[in-house]
């Protein structure tokens, strides 16, 4: 069968940059499972996507789908021919309705019974004739919130379609595509190459675009830009700050990048750095320069999308561009400053954090008192966490937030250092908010890791007060993110507090503002617990492992912590399956027969693998209780792997619901005190292996 190279080119209006990416890789998968569907094979396809275009390669394609037999089903053989093995009526109906003869009847077994049939050839379509469809569909299905229609034409798209190229090797496939009839000219750059390019062959289309100022391959643009900036960057030894999203959108944004670098006045350099790369980045889509210690150098790079014979006429129109937004930054910062941040507690108290819990500042004293009971469990120093509570929030009314509200905290910061505060206090206001998503950074002061806590817990502790806990996918207040954050706090920072103490403290400091202490209380422990899965599945922990430590509820985010990594330690243990399907042989058979009291009587063991059991619990156990004591639960675990043999021989030889009552309390005894040892860690009968 003959393979053919197809282009495929839609030519629009700029298309959204923030989406021209995903509109590629959709239109490609939408191709893809199009000709799958049609059953037309083919090598592979490659995607392109610039400002102006939207266009696919697809390599080695089938000329027209292959020929089939469609089976069409008749009556049974018995009913078909008579006695003399002439058609019946039914048969004459079957073969009137295909419009055949008696020679091209067939049969075929169905069940058991043989049927006749009609196998009738089908001759595959043309890849001319179903390709067109393909790809309107594929546009069709295309990820797009807000379509648009352009003048006369009916169809609509994300942006208004220009040219449509369609081509089949050298040859164009008739096809009317978004109203545009296929053709196999294309055009170059809006502004170095406008005019229209005739494409001789669907090989051709990549060079005959980076001829007319077009790079039509995004990876192959975003490695220019990549290159460009980097080596812009190392001419004044600096590191660009280059965030994905960023990249991605400033490359949908050209067709022929050119990397520009250029300045600003050092003196804005005295501006908290946060709020001009803000600026730079989300206004300007600028690339801005850091040095080796992460501060702020006076450049930023442009990429234009224009070679132009006077490069500094670009550079300046920049400059003169940026400089307002950064001189509003300065303004902002210098406003400020006119007020320390402790004043701005009146506006504090105007402003709503949440109607039934009160302002702002009820918030910020609230925290103040928890994170003075905070401060034994996370060693902070109390005056340190109390100042930064009640500073916490104050940058929440500052100009500098207003404008640029992801300064929250790192404004409180500046201005604290401005006003002589010391760097626990400082650094606090900024690490108040950490981590601020899975996997982020946690506060590295222990003033910071103080007002973290305190913050989260009584936000957690005053929504459940008045009963509005989060349900289904409604979470307004973030209170799923804050529980993994509080977890984290924690088990991180190694704080030995149980989940219970910590809801208490939160209850004391908002005292008769929440009404039933007790279901509140009840209900938060419940939640956080009921983070770990969550927590510890992100990390990458399996399931059971985490129920295994479940079964037993502890009651610190550190202990659980530390049984987890025990467990999912000993998961890996080569002895770790069978002594699992043990434990739960043993639970079993202990949740139909309770162990009587008292210890096991030696004089009772009779048969030699009990007796080897019971001298090997003997000489582990005063190994293992001081392990468990000391929550070196991974060690423990380890000791208790070598219980594996004498475990395995005992269940082999051993009859524990002996005949005779005393030999059955006995060998129930001693399987109890063997689950005791392991439920000390985990119930490791809930692993699945």
């Amino acid at each position: 069968m003959s393979k053919h190279t197809v282009l495929f080119e839609l030519g629009c209006e700029e298309l959204p940059p923030k989406s021209l990416k995903k509109l590629r890789d959709a239109l490609q998968a939408e191709t893809v499972k199009g000709l799958n569907d049609a059953g037309l094979a083919f090598d592979s396809i490659e995607a392109y996507a610039a400002p102006r275009r939207l266009a696919l390669k697809i390599i080695n394609v089938d000329g027209a789908q292959a020929d089939t037999q469609k089976r069409f089903d008749g009556p049974a053989v018995q009913a078909a021919y008579d006695a003399e093995g002439k058609p019946t009526k039914a048969l004459e109906g079957f073969m009137r309705g295909q419009g055949i003869t008696v020679d091209q009847v067939s049969t075929f077994q169905a069940g058991k019974v043989e049927k006749v049939c009609f196998l009738k050839d089908v001759k595959g379509q043309s890849l001319d004739a179903l390709l067109p469809q393909i790809l309107q569909t594929a546009l069709d299905n295309l990820p797009i919130a807000k379509r648009m229609r352009s003048a006369a034409s009916r169809t609509e798209f994300v942006r208004p379609v220009k040219w449509v190229v369609l081509l089949k090797d050298d040859q164009v496939i008739e096809a009317t595509i978004q109203d545009h009839q296929a053709a196999n000219v294309t055009y170059g750059h809006r502004f170095h190459a406008p005019e229209a390019i005739t494409l001789q062959h669907a090989n051709d289309y990549l060079d005959a675009l980076r001829a007319a100022k077009v790079i039509a391959s995004f990876e192959e643009r975003q490695a220019i830009i990549d290159q460009q900036v980097k080596a812009l960057a190392d001419e004044v030894n600096a590191i660009a700050i280059v965030p994905s999203d960023l990249r991605d959108e400033v490359t949908a944004l050209v067709e022929w990048p050119v990397a520009l670098r250029a300045s600003f006045e050092e003196r804005f350099l005295a501006v908290p750095q946060e709020a001009l790369i803000t600026t730079m980045q989300d206004n300007q889509k600028y690339f801005c320069l850091v040095n080796a210690e992460n501060k702020l150098q006076p450049y930023f790079i442009t990429v234009s999308n224009i070679e132009s014979k006077d490069p500094t006429q670009i550079i300046e129109g920049n400059e003169k561009v940026v400089r307002p937004r950064l001189s509003d930054a300065e303004f902002f910062f210098l406003q400020d400053q006119k007020q320390p941040l402790a004043s701005r507690k009146e506006k504090l108290a105007n402003m709503v954090f949440q109607a039934q819990l009160g302002t702002l500042w009820n918030k910020s004293e609230r925290i103040a008192k928890l994170a003075v009971a905070l401060a034994p469990i996370t060693g902070a120093n109390p005056q340190d966490a109390e100042k930064a509570a009640l500073l916490a929030k104050c940058d929440l009314t500052s100009e500098l937030v207003g404008e640029f509200p992801e300064l929250q905290g790192i404004a409180g910061t500046y201005y604290a250092r401005l006003e002589g505060e010391n760097d626990e206090v400082a650094e606090a206001l900024g690490e108040q908010y950490l981590p601020k998503f899975a996997g982020d950074v946690l506060p590295q002061t222990k003033t910071g890791t103080t007002i973290a806590l305190a913050d989260r817990l009584d936000t957690l502790t005053g929504i459940f007060g008045i009963g509005q806990a989060p349900t289904g996918s409604k979470d307004p207040f973030a209170l799923r993110r804050s529980a993994i954050g509080i977890l984290r706090l924690v088990t991180e920072n190694e704080l030995d507090v149980s989940i219970e103490e910590l809801i208490k403290l939160a209850l004391a400091a908002y005292g008769n503002v929440l009404k039933d202490h007790d279901k509140t209380l009840a209900d938060a422990v419940a939640f956080l617990e009921g983070r770990y899965r969550a927590k510890y599945e992100d990390q990458g922990v399996a399931v059971d492992v985490i129920q295994a430590v479940q079964a037993l509820s502890p009651k610190s985010p550190l202990d659980f912590d530390k049984r987890v990594n025990a467990v999912n330690h000993f998961r890996a243990l080569p002895e770790a399956a069978a002594l699992a399907a043990a434990n739960k042989r043993v639970a079993n058979i202990l949740a139909k027969e309770t162990a009587p009291e008292g210890a096991v009587v030696e004089a009772n063991l009779v048969e030699d693998a009990e007796k080897a059991l019971f001298a090997e619990l003997a000489k582990i156990t005063p190994v293992v209780e001081p392990l468990l004591a000391a929550k070196d639960y991974t060690t423990a675990l380890s000791q208790l792997a070598a219980l594996r043999a004498p475990i395995d021989a005992f269940f082999d030889s051993v009859m524990v619901m002996a005949d005779d009552a005393e030999l059955k309390a006995n060998r129930l005894r001693l399987l109890a005190q063997l689950r005791d040892l392991f439920t000390r860690v985990a119930d490791v009968s809930v692993l699945q292996h």
